[in-house]
C-alpha cells in the first residue's frame, strides 16, 4: 500500500530522535516496509517537531498491517517486551532496549471507528486508508504522517499550515469529532495550554454547543486534563479557553460564581477577580497542588462580598468558605487525598504569609511553617504570586514580605541542622578518655571537634577519628 508523500525532509522530524528512537523507527520501517506494509509515525512526536519543542520520549506508529501481522513483525525486531492489550482496537505495544535507553512504541492498524452510543468505547473497522485513519483524528496539528525512513509528510487536513500559524482546528467537522469523543473538548484546552496555540473559531463555536457533553465523561479523565491545562506554560490562555466555552462551569461548577465575573469592571478599589485569577495561576511555579490552589484560592470571594459602613469591600471568611469548596470540588473531581487535602489547606492559609514583619519571633515563624506542614513551600509561592496590583511600589513591598518570611524560616532551618550537628565526643566521653576533671578544656575540644563535622571534615559517628584528634589537639594546645 502506497500513500502520496512531499519530498523527504530528514532533519524535520529523524535528526532530532534520539539514537535510540531513530534505531527503533528504522529497524521497524525496514521491516514493515520488506513486508509489503506502510508504516508512518504518527501523532504528537510529528507535531512537537513541527513546533518545534522537546519531542514525547513514545514512538507512535498507525500502519496498514492488521494486528496479528503487526504482532509478528514487532516480535522479528527483537523487543525486549510486547503487549497486546489494546489489540481489539487494533495496537500493539513494544518495550524496545534497556532501562537506560529504554523506548515504547505502539503501532495502530489504520481504523475507522463507530460510536454506536454515548460510551467512549467505539466499534472498529480495519482495512481502511492512511486517510481514513487520519480523519478520525481530534485536530489537524495531531493528524499528519510521517515516514520513519525518509521524513517525508503525508498531511492531507492541513495540519502543518494550522501549526505554523499557532492555530488549533478539529479535522473535518468539528461537531462530529466531539460528539465522538468529548474528551476532546478538554484536550483543546490542554493544547492551548501547553502549545499557546488558538482555537479555530468553528471549533470553538462548536466546543461550547457540546461543553454539556462533558458528563459522559469519567470524573477522573476530567481531572487529568484539568491538571495538564493547569500547569501549562500558557495556563490563563488555557483557563479562559474553558471559561469561553462553557466548559469551565461544566467541569468545575464550584468556579461558576468566579467564572461568572469575567470581563465585569472592578467594583471601587476591588479586583476584578477572574482576571485576577489568570494573572494568579500563571505567577505560581507549574506544580499540581499550587496551580490547583492558585484557581481556586479566591473562589468564594462573590459568596462572601460584604462591605464596610463607609463602602469600602469586604470577603470576611473566604479563605475558610473556599477551603470548603476547594475539598469539594476535588472530592468530586476523585483527586487522591493527598491533592485534595493539600490544596484545601493552601486555599485556607494563603493569606497568612502576607501579614509577616520583620519583627515576627522565631516561635511565629515556627507555628506557620508547622501549620503548614508539607504544603509549606506550595504556599509561600501561592502567597508571592497573590500580588497583582497595578502599582509597583505594592509589588515590592508584597514581595519583599514574602522574601523576608522565606529567609526568617530559612535561617531557623539552618539553625536547626546546626543544633543537631554535634562532636562525635561528649563531656563525658573526653573525661573518660583524657582521665581529667571537668574544665573549660572539655568546651574547647568539643568546640573543635564540632566544627570539623560542620566542615565535612569529620563524620559525626567517627569516634575512633575524633579520638585521635582530640589527642593532637590537646598535645598542641598545652595550656588547656
Amino acid at each position: 500500500m502506497t500513500s502520496p508523500l512531499s519530498e523527504p525532509r530528514p532533519s524535520f522530524l529523524l535528526d532530532r530522535l534520539t539514537p535510540a528512537q531513530r534505531a527503533v523507527a528504522t529497524t521497524l520501517g525496514e521491516g514493515f516496509r520488506a513486508a509489503g506494509h506502510d508504516l508512518f509515525l504518527v501523532g504528537g512526536i510529528v507535531r512537537d517537531a513541527l513546533i518545534p519543542r522537546d519531542l514525547p520520549a513514545d514512538l507512535d506508529f498507525t500502519t496498514s498491517a492488521i494486528p496479528e501481522e503487526t504482532k509478528a513483525l514487532v516480535e522479528h525486531a527483537n523487543p525486549a517486551a510486547v503487549y497486546t492489550i489494546g489489540e481489539r482496537f487494533g495496537t500493539i505495544g513494544a518495550i524496545f532496549g534497556d532501562p537506560s535507553d529504554r523506548v515504547d512504541a505502539e503501532i495502530t492498524t489504520y481504523r475507522a471507528e463507530h460510536y454506536p452510543d454515548e460510551t467512549r468505547f467505539p466499534t472498529v473497522r480495519f482495512g481502511v486508508s492512511l486517510d481514513d485513519d487520519l480523519s478520525r483524528r481530534d485536530f489537524t496539528s495531531n493528524a499528519i504522517a510521517a515516514d520513519p525512513l525518509t521524513g517525508a509528510l503525508h498531511d492531507p487536513f492541513g495540519g502543518e499550515g494550522d501549526i505554523a500559524q499557532g492555530l488549533l482546528r478539529a479535522v473535518g467537522d468539528p461537531d462530529e469529532r466531539f460528539d465522538e469523543d468529548p474528551l476532546r473538548l478538554l484536550r483543546a484546552a490542554r493544547f492551548v495550554s501547553q502549545l499557546g496555540f488558538a482555537i479555530d473559531r468553528e471549533t470553538e463555536v462548536a466546543m461550547t454547543r457540546h461543553a454539556d457533553a462533558l458528563d459522559r465523561i469519567s470524573v477522573e479523565r476530567i481531572l487529568a486534563e484539568l491538571t495538564q491545562v493547569l500547569t501549562g506554560d500558557y495556563v490563563a490562555e488555557g483557563l479562559e479557553t474553558l471559561r469561553r466555552t462553557g466548559l469551565l462551569e461544566s467541569a468545575i461548577p464550584e468556579l461558576a460564581p468566579l467564572a461568572a465575573e469575567a470581563g465585569m469592571e472592578s467594583r471601587r478599589r476591588e479586583k476584578a477577580l477572574w482576571d485576577h485569577t489568570l494573572r494568579v495561576v500563571s505567577q505560581t511555579p507549574p506544580r499540581p497542588a499550587v496551580r490547583w490552589a492558585a484557581l481556586l484560592h479566591d473562589a468564594a470571594k462573590p459568596l462572601t462580598r460584604g462591605y464596610d459602613p463607609d463602602g469600602e469591600v469586604n470577603f470576611i471568611g473566604h479563605e475558610r468558605v473556599g477551603a470548603d469548596l476547594a475539598g469539594r470540588a476535588l472530592r468530586r473531581l476523585k483527586a487522591d487525598r493527598t491533592l485534595a487535602a493539600d490544596v484545601r489547606q493552601i486555599v485556607e492559609m494563603h493569606g497568612r504569609p502576607t501579614a509577616y514583619e520583620p519583627d515576627w519571633t522565631d516561635s511565629a515563624v515556627r507555628r506557620l511553617a508547622l501549620e503548614a506542614g508539607p504544603v509549606w513551600d506550595d504556599l509561600l509561592d501561592l502567597a508571592a504570586a497573590d500580588v497583582t496590583s497595578a502599582q509597583e511600589y505594592k509589588q515590592t513591598r508584597a514581595a519583599a514580605r514574602i522574601a523576608g518570611l522565606r529567609h526568617h524560616f530559612d535561617r531557623l532551618q539552618e539553625e536547626a541542622a546546626l543544633d543537631r550537628l554535634q562532636s562525635p565526643l561528649d563531656g563525658e566521653d573526653l573525661k573518660r578518655l583524657f582521665n581529667r576533671p571537668p574544665g573549660p578544656w572539655i568546651k574547647s575540644l568539643k568546640t573543635y571537634l564540632r566544627e570539623l563535622v560542620i566542615d565535612g571534615a569529620l563524620s559525626q559517628g567517627d569516634t575512633a577519628t575524633a579520638e585521635a584528634l582530640a589527642r593532637e589537639y590537646l598535645a598542641a594546645n598545652p595550656s588547656l
